[in-house]
């Protein structure tokens, strides 16, 4: 299987769902009228697009309406593609990594979102990019989490540098900045799945930023923040705190092939000023995909 199409399976829940409820809109002898709207709404609030887009999608149809342009279900979700794809592109900006000198990469988010497997994934991705990855084990936390990540090194064939559970995290980066500074490439920062709600985990979030800073001027260079496409309206409320405690550059949404909601990629993207930088589409180790929009919305709507 090529990998726009395992990209279209991964999202075949939010497809098929998404589709067929266009479809049904318009069966038997259907009036564009305001109760045609109504239905509309629900089925784009279903989807988990979010208010932003609902209003901004429900606006375009009633212009074409006015026009009268709109018939058929194939015109309602032309229309509903080329807003869909205007939108996305707010969140899809190229990322250039320097091929000299250390790049810092930091990944947060809470508990249970998959992050430890994404950076494992990462580690993986680049390594057959061909760059030196060295992978930092700062959810010192949980003796799971340490354990993840020499799992997934020695899957990625990358470096992992770690202390006992329970060390300061911001040890732990310490020593994984003078280790992979005299190589080079990436370094990839696990974080503790912190509760947004909890303010001395955001404080020690904080301290490793700093450390880093201090260590490497401009580090760290990318904090992603790893969000489960399957919270919806969680997921959302997380990237506000995160982005304003933490100052998140990114965003990496995994677990879309596990939910009908994958609109929450459009609500991301119409709501937040922050790129979306890779999608997770399955389990496998090379299931963790950079996020292009016209691809995206290539693979829901092509058949």
């Amino acid at each position: 299987m090529g990998l726009f199409d395992r990209l279209k399976t991964g999202l075949e829940k939010t497809r098929t769902g998404f589709l067929k409820g266009i479809d049904a809109l318009f069966l038997g002898e259907k009036v564009i009228d305001q109760a045609l709207f109504d239905e509309l709404e629900e089925l784009l609030i279903a989807a988990d697009v979010g208010p932003v887009y609902t209003a901004q999608l429900l606006e375009e149809i009633k212009d074409q309406v006015k026009r009268t342009e709109l018939g058929n279900p194939e015109t309602l979700k032309k229309i509903i593609r080329a807003t869909m794809a205007e939108t996305l592109k707010k969140a899809d900006s190229a990322l250039a990594i320097p091929q000299e000198g250390l790049y810092t990469i930091m990944l947060v988010g809470v508990n249970g979102t998959g992050k430890t497997t994404t950076i494992g994934k990462l580690a993986h991705m680049f390594r057959e990019e061909g760059r030196p990855v060295t992978l930092a084990a700062a959810d010192t936390f949980r003796a799971a989490a340490i354990e993840q990540l020499e799992v997934w090194s020695k899957r990625a064939g990358v470096e992992l540098i770690k202390q006992m559970i329970n060390s300061d995290p911001a040890a732990v980066v310490f020593d994984a900045i003078n280790a992979a500074r005299r190589k080079g490439g990436i370094l990839l920062v696990d974080t503790a799945g912190r509760l947004h709600t909890k303010a001395n985990l955001m404080e020690e979030l904080k301290k490793m930023k700093r450390i880093m800073s201090r260590e490497i001027p401009g580090a760290p260079h990318e904090i992603w923040l790893v969000l489960d496409a399957t919270t919806g309206q969680n997921a959302i409320a997380q990237a506000r705190i995160f982005g304003a405690e933490a100052g998140v550059t990114g965003i990496i949404l995994t677990k879309l092939d596990g939910t009908a909601k994958g609109g929450v990629v459009l609500r991301i993207a119409a709501e937040l000023n922050i790129p979306i930088r890779y999608i997770g589409v399955g389990e496998k180790i090379d299931d963790l995909r950079r996020f292009v929009s016209e691809e995206f919305v290539a693979a829901l709507f092509d058949s």
